[in-house]
């Protein structure tokens, strides 16, 4: 079991294959009608946010069952490695990962989807695939601010936790902006936002 901060993740099996079940639990500070509200909601927009992202070309854990009364989500146990932890333990692979990074996001961002959380933590690597997981942050509709803030994030999650790898990160944004349906516009958001960081 995985306690998140909103969430629990369980191992779980469905239809004879392995699965996790994702759940909100209650919030006993909340009160009981709006608890129950907010956390439906999110659990409806995560599964929403997940399909459209494959329906991008992007792989994301398949959804087997949602369950609005409990606000769980039963999906695909993906088989394969954190990428944090293959460009830790296999850094001379880290060209060929950041490339697949990069084509990912882009797919993700040109359907206007932003996940919200993208680090590495939260990518696996699956047969040679990238793999996007938890998208409990994530956004649907994205506009270009969404879509910049979600790189800046990339960017600086990717600075922190691996050091030593910035010519890498240099290929996966590269391959990201061939990718991008706009990237020019994208290019001026992120500079936008950085600037922003940089006096406040």
């Amino acid at each position: 079991m995985i306690q998140g901060a909103e969430a629990i993740v369980d191992r779980s099996e469905f239809l004879g294959r392995k699965a996790l079940v994702k759940t909100r639990p209650g919030k006993s500070y909340r009160l009981p009608e709006i608890d129950a509200h907010i956390r439906n909601i999110r659990t409806r927009n995560e599964a929403r946010i997940m399909r459209d992202a494959r329906n991008a070309g992007v792989r994301t854990p398949c959804i087997y069952d949602i369950d609005l009364k409990e606000c769980s989500i039963t999906m695909e146990y993906i088989e394969g490695r954190s990428i944090k932890d293959v460009l830790d333990e296999e850094p001379e692979r880290a060209d060929e990962i950041c490339v697949k990074i990069g084509e990912a996001v882009a797919k993700l961002h040109s359907a206007k989807v932003c996940h919200g959380d993208l680090t590495t933590s939260n990518m696996i690597l699956e047969d040679d695939q990238v793999c996007l997981i938890d998208f409990s942050m994530g956004c649907a509709n994205a506009e270009l601010e969404d879509i910049g803030v979600d790189l800046r994030l990339l960017e600086r999650a990717f600075s922190s936790a691996h050091v030593g790898l910035e010519d890498s990160f240099g290929k996966l944004m590269e391959t990201y902006y061939s990718h991008v349906s706009d990237p020019k516009a994208v290019k001026r958001k992120l500079t936008d936002i950085k600037n922003r960081c940089r006096y406040t």
